[in-house]
């Protein structure tokens, strides 16, 4: 969108015949804690607007390996939840109609593997490092959110119910033990049906992949990479869409600048500490199994603001930086290329 209101000519080349197809209109969080600018201000500064359907939650509750409840609220959204897929109200259907509103020409069923003139690239992930396995369904409860943390459940991943209008999502996601993702989720369904009580009606299964790494660059001769073709994805949890639209924009910025070094200098600023505190924490949350998922949570509930200590895990420190090359190592991606 940004290089179509610059007033130049912009080509989307999509290989399926509409936005959306991987996703199937099931809930996901765009999270709002890893920097204190809430996400939706920085999206807005982007020129993205907010017309896609987005219920901010304040509250959670999350479920530790013993089963314990944990509460956790914040004065400010902790994430607002988006649904992907390609109906009305979608985030990748609103995307849709502002770009074509902008200008931006959009050919379906069009890849273009080689960009020998340069340009963009966000074809999603390279390769699985997480799936998550799931079902949208009807419902009568509330409007609420839940996770689960246990390797019993999800092996060094965790567990999701959200609600909002009707409509929910359960699912599971899981980083290790692939092969076993249908007893991960139906232990999943059966864990929250009966620590929740949720009823689940229509039920329609769903599935995905993600990928995460901290590339050198996220560039390659006069094409840039974005979002999980880059491998920018949050290695702890794997919250991606706005890693997405934010390298995507940084992309837009430094190929209408004439300057694509200026792309790695931008991401590196905005996403990469991030992404390096990220494999730390994916490599101790992993390392550490249910004792670790305890105590992160138990951290947690003395923290007067949790939003504030979620964004504290993310941010720079002289541990992180020590501890990041050991992480690195220890973490190995399953993405189909080593870089970009």
């Amino acid at each position: 969108m940004s290089i179509a209101r610059s007033g130049r000519h912009a080509i989307v080349h999509e290989r399926a015949p509409e936005v959306g197809g991987r996703f199937h209109d099931d809930f996901q969080g765009l999270e709002n804690w890893t920097t204190a600018r809430d996400v939706l201000d920085e999206l807005a500064s982007f020129g993205i607007e907010m017309d896609f359907d987005h219920a901010p939650f304040h509250e959670t509750v999350v479920f530790d390996p013993a089963g314990r409840p944990h509460r956790y609220r914040s004065p400010k959204p902790l994430y607002y939840l988006v649904r992907r897929g390609s109906g009305p109200g979608t985030l990748d259907a609103s995307l849709k109609a502002q770009a074509l509103d902008c200008g931006v020409e959009i050919r379906f069923k069009d890849p273009k593997p080689h960009l020998p003139e340069g340009g963009i690239v966000a074809a999603g992930p390279r390769g699985a490092d997480a799936i998550a396995v799931g079902y949208v369904f009807d419902t009568d409860a509330a409007d609420a959110t839940y996770g689960a943390v246990g390797d019993h459940l999800a092996p060094k991943g965790y567990a999701y119910l959200l609600v909002q209008g009707g409509l929910g999502t359960v699912a599971v996601c899981l980083f290790d033990d692939f092969h076993n993702e249908r007893t991960s989720l139906e232990r999943t369904v059966a864990f929250f049906q009966d620590r929740v009580g949720i009823d689940i009606m229509n039920p329609r299964r769903f599935g995905g992949t993600g990928n995460f790494t901290v590339p050198q660059t996220a560039r390659r001769g006069c094409v840039l990479f974005a979002g999980e073709a880059a491998g920018f994805q949050d290695p702890l949890w794997g919250f991606g869409m706005r890693y997405a639209m934010v390298s995507g924009c940084l992309a837009a910025r430094a190929a209408l600048s004439g300057d694509l070094a200026l792309y790695d200098r931008s991401w590196q600023s905005r996403l990469g500490g991030q992404l390096r505190r990220g494999i730390v924490n994916r490599y101790l949350y992993a390392r550490f199994g249910d004792r670790g998922y305890a105590a992160l949570l138990h951290l947690l509930d003395r923290a007067p603001d949790v939003r504030a200590q979620l964004r504290d895990y993310y941010g720079t420190s002289l541990a992180g930086r020590l501890l990041y090359p050991w992480a690195h190592h220890g973490i190995r991606s399953r993405r189909t290329e080593s870089s970009v």
